[in-house]
């Protein structure tokens, strides 16, 4: 049995989890999430918990694995709708800079035109610095789906490392050309 299955969901106060058939709702400060249920698990909440169990459908061995997906997914809906997610990333480069203009991201990163890159529903990007971008959301999969995409407009490259890294990313860096005498 999956042991991070087996923990309960805490449900803070100001979040509620709703149960329509096969679809879990989870409705929260910071905005509301929905899952659809697979048929080898079932949710129930009482008394402030949310528990995932196994029905005993389908496959053993789906059965294990979807118990903690489903456990896991559920814990990041609550943690979304109160917190919220984040994820940092930099700009390396001489001149290449980023803006947030309404729900649009425009990036001037050495190409010879912007690039803009729309923001999804409940997502949104804010620039402290001219290299700098941050990306907040709710549902953890968007925010990072998010930031892979505009990370891939222009990652880091292994020669000077100019690009677009997260924060805290560490990029090998390769020797260039050695001329022999």
């Amino acid at each position: 049995m999956s042991r991070i299955g087996q923990q309960p969901i805490t449900i803070p106060a100001g979040v509620s989890v709703d149960l329509k058939g096969t679809q879990v709702a989870v409705k929260g400060p910071n905005g509301n999430l929905a899952m659809d249920l697979r048929p080898e698990v079932s949710v129930s909440v009482a008394d402030g918990t949310a528990t995932v169990e196994r029905t005993g459908t389908g496959s053993e061995r789906n059965g294990r694995a979807f118990h903690g997906m489903t456990r896991a997914m559920l814990s990041n809906m609550v943690t979304g709708v109160t917190s919220g997610f984040t994820k940092k990333l930099e700009i390396q480069g001489v001149g290449w800079n980023a803006k947030a203009q309404g729900k649009k991201l425009v990036l001037n990163i050495g190409f010879c035109h912007p690039v803009e890159i729309d923001m999804p529903e409940g997502c949104s990007v804010e620039c402290e610095t001219a290299t700098s971008i941050q990306v907040n959301g709710p549902d953890k999969q968007v925010v990072g789906q998010l930031a892979a995409r505009i990370r891939k407009t222009r990652p880091p490259e292994p020669y000077k490392g100019k690009g677009i890294r997260y924060v805290g990313e560490y990029v090998r860096r390769k020797a260039g050309k050695s001329f022999g005498t």
